[in-house]
């Protein structure tokens, strides 16, 4: 059983009560929009992490992270890319990069806009853990845990951080 913190656009600021929410996690992912090195080094000081680049990072954490990483976790195959869309709404790109790995599990970040939905038409589910960060159009900053079990996905919790914030 591998316990998972799922977080993106963090666009350089780290609540602190990320690392109390991820601290029975075994493994964070982030789906890109790190701001800076250093939030990937906070988050992998926390607990190990897996992560992907997004539109806003740089060369240091380009050199670090990839536009796409494609991974078994358990039993499930996991592919995670930055912008992706959603089900049936995918970019080009990423529907054929979904359509060649088949992944049971497909996560993205970009659109700050949290979902959790089920792809019936691939057998995937899509998560998007919405944006951790207080930069962007959103109001509640989001967090997702969840549990790979050999090949179930479950106990998924959708954690809110603080709501409000100056800009």
């Amino acid at each position: 059983m591998t316990r998972i913190g799922l977080i993106s656009d963090t666009h350089n600021y780290l609540d602190k009560a990320v690392a109390e929410h991820f601290k029975a996690c075994d493994l964070i992912w982030h789906a890109g929009d790190f701001g800076s090195i250093a939030i990937a080094n906070e988050l992998n000081a926390i607990r190990p992490l897996s992560g992907v680049y997004g539109n806003i990072d740089g060369a240091d954490i380009r050199s670090v992270y990839p536009e796409q990483l494609v991974f078994m976790c358990e039993e499930v195959k996991v592919m995670m890319r930055h912008i992706g869309g959603y089900p049936p709404k995918y970019n080009p790109e990423t529907k054929k990069e979904i359509l060649l790995h088949r992944p049971q599990l497909f996560i993205s970040g970009h659109s700050h806009i949290l979902k959790v939905m089920y792809d019936d038409k691939l057998s995937c589910l899509h998560m998007n853990p919405g944006a951790a960060g207080k930069q962007g159009w959103h109001k509640v900053r989001t967090l997702i845990r969840f549990t790979i079990d050999g090949k179930d996905m479950k106990d998924c919790e959708v954690i809110e951080l603080s709501k409000s914030y100056e800009l």
